[in-house]
């Protein structure tokens, strides 16, 4: 039994058409993050896969692209895939591009953005690149603008405490 306010709860479909039960990452810390190929925040990229590969044994960072924000990820599934491997070496999860701004919001971000949902607060998502902190049980911690970086010192505290 999941609590209604856990990500837990969920799951998502990877941009390789498999599923992403975040279940499985109980035990780490999640860092949620709307990504886009063609946005100024796009070398963030280098840094969320510098993250990971640095503290995946107690992060998972999930990737949610998307084309909302200006046009900025008009690409298939592969291209997007192609692209992110190509220019970034990026190794961790993405999932279907999905919608944000519309009624359409996808289940996972009605969640992140709702207190109602999430037990935490309410949110809006201003662009691409927004990072969303979840603790280990999956419960909503903090919301960071486009423009921190992931490597920002309040998000490497947040990582090791």
């Amino acid at each position: 039994m999941f609590q209604k306010n856990s990500i837990h709860r969920f799951k998502v479909e990877s941009i390789e058409g498999r599923e992403i039960d975040f279940v499985r990452f109980k035990g780490k810390k999640i860092m949620i993050v709307n990504v886009a190929s063609e946005c100024g925040y796009t070398s963030q990229y280098e840094q969320l896969q510098e993250l990971y590969a640095n503290f995946q044994d107690r992060l998972i960072i999930v990737g949610f692209p998307c084309n909302d924000f200006g046009a900025q990820e008009p690409g298939s599934h592969e291209l997007i895939q192609q692209f992110c491997q190509k220019n970034y070496g990026v190794t961790f999860p993405l999932t279907k591009k999905i919608t944000i701004n519309s009624p359409a919001m996808h289940p996972v971000y009605k969640w992140l953005t709702s207190r109602a949902e999430n037990g935490a607060f309410d949110s809006e998502v201003s662009w691409n690149f927004q990072k969303y902190l979840l603790d280990e049980n999956g419960f909503l911690q903090k919301v960071f603008p486009p423009a921190t970086l992931p490597i920002d010192p309040e998000i490497l505290d947040w990582i090791n405490s």
